[in-house]
């Protein structure tokens, strides 16, 4: 119900207006969607986990390789491990990479402004020439094409970056599932909460990025560069991967005289929360790649869920993503109240009129998502 004092929404998505204004998720509170979610984001968590320590570690140790073969092996090269890459029986790394240039692209936050800024290009400078002073066929593609290094370190920096933010949304998710299976967490409500207290705690914590040449340390963004982890990249995330992603490949005509993909990024609709599921398992969709991934970490309970339904593992990918959706809607619904003008609850009516003000804007981005489908 809306607030009281306050004259209902007008809005085409009045009914979530409203029941954000209540205390609810952007999805509907059910026993099924709790155990979907929860177990869900368990295998995400577990997934972003290996996401996150990939990401870290090509970060660190990968930086200036122009041709990192064994990217995939956090330094662990074997003949077994590399059999298992070749058979795919691995967590595909390339979703990791595929959502952390999203973030370069989309740019957005402190980070997008650090990578380009006077200091970055100094600090960058300082590496290259140590990394490559043994190097002259190097420090001369270097003084050729100046920006090309630079470039490679900004991806660097984004691959920190994400690796950070990954690894504190791993653990917020796992320790969810822990208190779901304690018996702690019973409603949406609860989810939501959850994850808004992980996002508040992590808040201000500091976003760095130091490699290391020989014995000597290269801070590349420092601490005193300023940035968090909620500002800088939990909101740039969530606004390149949850709402404009990438047009997928064979889903989409990329001839600019169609006019299929929008001439403008910031007018993009391929995130999360718009994509349709259906076409998960197909060639060219990335979020197929983590679908594959999450099938391995599936709870129990999630699974029989997915066998009891009409066409049982045929569409597991498919369910899977569905469930996913749901659980970002959750995930958003954190977001929306972490930035919120002022409490969602609050009492104020002059603070009720910006909060409404502040979520009919959020609205007119879900008009054209899955939140109808996420909710049926």
């Amino acid at each position: 119900m809306p607030t009281l004092n306050l004259k209902p929404s007008q809005h085409l998505l009045a009914e979530y207006i409203h029941r954000l204004e209540s205390g609810e998720a952007l999805l509907k509170d059910s026993p099924q969607n709790v155990t979907e979610v929860v177990g869900i984001l368990k295998s995400y968590g577990i997934v972003l986990d290996a996401y996150s320590r990939n990401l870290i570690y090509n970060a660190d140790h990968q930086f200036l390789v122009l041709f990192p073969f064994f990217k995939y092996f956090n330094g662990e090269v074997s003949l077994h491990n590399l059999l298992r890459h070749w058979w795919h029986d691995r967590i595909n790394f390339e979703y990791a990479e595929y959502c952390m240039k999203c973030m370069l692209w989309h740019g957005g936050g402190g980070l997008d402004t650090y990578v380009d800024s006077p200091e970055f290009r100094q600090r960058v400078e300082a590496l290259i020439q140590e990394k490559l002073k043994s190097n002259p066929l190097m420090l001369t593609i270097h003084r050729l094409f100046p920006e090309f290094l630079p470039e490679q370190m900004r991806q660097m920096a984004y691959y920190s970056a994400l690796g950070q933010f990954w690894r504190v949304m791993s653990d917020m998710f796992i320790d969810l599932s822990e208190l779901y299976d304690r018996g702690k967490i019973k409603s949406i409500p609860q989810v939501v909460d959850h994850i808004l207290n992980g996002l508040v705690a992590a808040a201000n914590q500091p976003i760095t990025y130091k490699v290391t040449v020989g014995d000597r340390v290269y801070e590349i963004i420092p601490e005193s560069a300023g940035l968090t982890f909620l500002m800088d990249t939990a909101v740039p995330y969530v606004e390149a991967v949850f709402f404009r992603g990438t047009p997928f490949l064979g889903t989409v005509s990329f001839n600019a005289q169609a006019y299929q993909i929008p001439f403008d990024q910031s007018m993009f609709m391929y995130g999360a929360l718009y994509a349709d599921p259906l076409p998960i398992g197909g060639a060219g969709i990335p979020p197929t790649l983590l679908m594959q991934d999450m099938r391995h970490f599936l709870p129990d309970y999630l699974h029989e869920i997915y066998q009891k339904s009409q066409r049982g593992e045929d569409d597991l990918r498919v369910l899977i993503c569905q469930t996913f959706q749901k659980s970002m809607f959750c995930v958003t619904t954190a977001a929306i109240r972490g930035l919120a003008p002022y409490p969602l609850d609050t009492s104020d009516p002059e603070q009720r009129k910006a909060n409404r003000i502040y979520l009919e804007k959020w609205m007119d981005r879900f008009i054209p998502s899955r939140i109808l489908d996420a909710n049926t």
